[in-house]
């Protein structure tokens, strides 16, 4: 079902008759009568499979808060239908301080651990990391994993929610920073838990549900998926 204009009938876009093209593809396609023009997506290479979005917990303490914003994250992520969500804990993945030779752009990684981080990522589309702010910057634990890696984090998209005092605004500004080194494709939204709203849902506050303050959070949670996802298929293509 592809057309080549000089051969459709005028405004409708459907062929005259049926011909075939080879596709620089190498595939052969065929135009039927009364047809639209538009090439079928897989008759062209096109990869049509939903992006899928790793949801990276930054932190790695025994007494964390990052489990509780991760888990509201996931599930109202896994509500749209655009792209495919799982959660990526770095706690599971044992890594040591960074100890290869030198990036696996340059160099295969030594370490079976590392090796496994490395093609969990590769796993995905885009990015969206929770992180806390420690000191005006990220997490040591997620600095190490973001160096432990380099070729899977390449050309893909990354997004963040931040939770603490100012909600982690200025460690996500540096991890977006670390990001553009990575060749990742920062995106500008992002969800930002922080002041008295952090201490509705934080165990040094209230300890409060989440759904406390789900309005909240929603408008910029929905900014940030909806830019993630252009990100995520313009980065596929």
């Amino acid at each position: 079902s592809f057309c080549i204009p000089e051969r459709c009938i005028p405004n409708d876009l459907a062929c005259a008759e049926p011909f075939q093209i080879v596709a620089s593809s190498g595939k052969t396609l065929t135009c039927w009568p009364n047809r639209l023009a538009e090439p079928e997506p897989e008759q062209i290479g096109i990869d049509m499979s939903k992006p899928k979005i790793a949801i990276i917990i930054g932190s790695t303490r025994d007494t964390r808060f990052a489990d509780k914003p991760a888990a509201w994250l996931l599930e109202n992520a896994r509500k749209r239908d655009d792209m495919d969500f799982e959660l990526v804990d770095i706690r599971d993945y044992d890594l040591p301080m960074f100890n290869e030779v030198a990036s696996n752009l340059w160099v295969p990684s030594a370490d079976p651990r590392v090796v496994k981080w490395q093609q969990k990522l590769a796993e995905f589309d885009g990015y969206i990391f929770v992180t806390a702010e420690y000191n005006h910057s990220i997490s040591g634990s997620l600095k190490n994993a973001l160096d432990q890696a380099y070729k899977e984090w390449n050309h893909k998209p990354m997004a963040a929610m931040g939770y603490g005092g100012v909600g982690a605004a200025r460690a996500i500004e540096h991890l977006r920073g670390i990001g553009i080194e990575l060749q990742m494709v920062p995106i500008r939204n992002a969800v930002h838990l922080g002041g008295g709203e952090f201490f509705k849902v934080s165990p040094l506050g209230a300890n409060g549900d989440m759904s406390e303050v789900d309005a909240l959070l929603q408008p910029s949670l929905n900014a940030t998926l909806d830019e993630l996802s252009w990100w995520a298929d313009a980065t596929k293509a």
